[in-house]
């Protein structure tokens, strides 16, 4: 009798309706559309505006041009090297020297980083101008009315504030690798007898290679497309492939002339960035990294 009241079970029928279709890839489209409007956009009419009748044959012929691009060229790549040089010594100095004060100067380090460009150049005005503050008190101990330093309106005076403006950018990423290193390593090498140069050379700064060349590219970059400093400097005869693209394409309104050297910085940009990413990929694989549990950012 029981068994005879017990309803049987049944297996419910397959669902026939879809699963609702997801629209997450909706939320792709903002972002994807503010990039296309505001990065692809100006640079797809750049290169339609220099695709005019013999814009590329005139702007690359000139002498001007030629001049400029080498200038742009040397004064990036002595200003980057001047910032490894002196960041590895402030960051080494920072890192491993304590001292009194050492995280004020730290401090002070970061803050050029808040700081616009031009006001380097403002302060160097003040202090080694013609009428600057250095200029003036050495006046006054030899009594000479011509000032006796003259190199702010020089290239010189270029690479110096951007040297001193762009070091930041070396030491951020040099401090950060130099406090990856375990202290147990660095005194193990020092009980084997190694002196603090030998330590320097042979454990500290194979482990700083990454983070130097990307500060060193880094800073490459920025000052291959910096305008603020040439410009605010004033240095005579010193003009640099953005000095050039402003001079056509606001003061002498040649917009295909400017369009064709940005067409040609931004190309030069791209490929300083990609040869970035090959010697970073090779310096971090031959480390190891690859092996690492958290990849590196590409």
């Amino acid at each position: 009798m029981t068994g005879l009241l017990e309803r049987p079970e049944t297996t419910p029928p397959p669902s026939t309706t879809a699963a609702p279709r997801s629209r997450a890839w909706l939320w792709v489209l903002p972002p994807l559309l503010l990039v296309l409007l505001v990065v692809l956009y100006p640079l797809v009419r750049v290169f339609m505006e220099s695709s005019a009748d013999g814009s590329w044959g005139e702007v690359l012929g000139s002498e001007m041009f030629r001049d400029a691009l080498w200038r742009t060229v040397a004064i990036a790549a002595t200003s980057t090297l001047g910032c490894l040089i002196l960041g590895t010594f402030l960051a080494i100095v920072l890192a491993f020297v304590p001292f009194p004060g050492s995280a004020v100067v730290g401090r002070l380090i970061d803050t050029v980083l808040a700081l616009p460009s031009f006001l380097i150049t403002l302060a160097f005005t003040f202090l080694y101008g013609s009428a600057g503050a250095i200029n003036a008190a050495i006046s006054a101990i030899t009594g000479s009315s011509s000032p006796m330093l003259d190199f702010l309106y020089t290239p010189a005076g270029v690479i110096t504030a951007e040297i001193t403006f762009f070091t930041p950018f070396v030491v951020r990423p040099l401090l950060a690798a130099f406090s990856l290193i375990p202290q147990s390593q660095l005194n193990v090498a020092a009980s084997l007898g190694a002196s603090p140069w030998r330590v320097l050379r042979a454990v500290i700064l194979p482990e700083a290679w990454p983070a130097l060349a990307a500060g060193g590219s880094l800073v490459l970059l920025l000052t291959l497309n910096e305008f603020g400093i040439v410009l605010f400097t004033g240095a005579k005869g010193v003009i640099t492939l953005p000095v050039l693209i402003y001079t056509r394409g606001i003061v002498t309104f040649d917009l295909p002339g400017a369009a064709v050297i940005a067409t040609v910085q931004v190309l030069l940009s791209l490929a300083l960035y990609g040869l970035y990413r090959v010697v970073f990929a090779r310096l971090t694989t031959r480390r190891g990294v690859g092996d690492a549990a958290v990849e590196p950012p590409k």
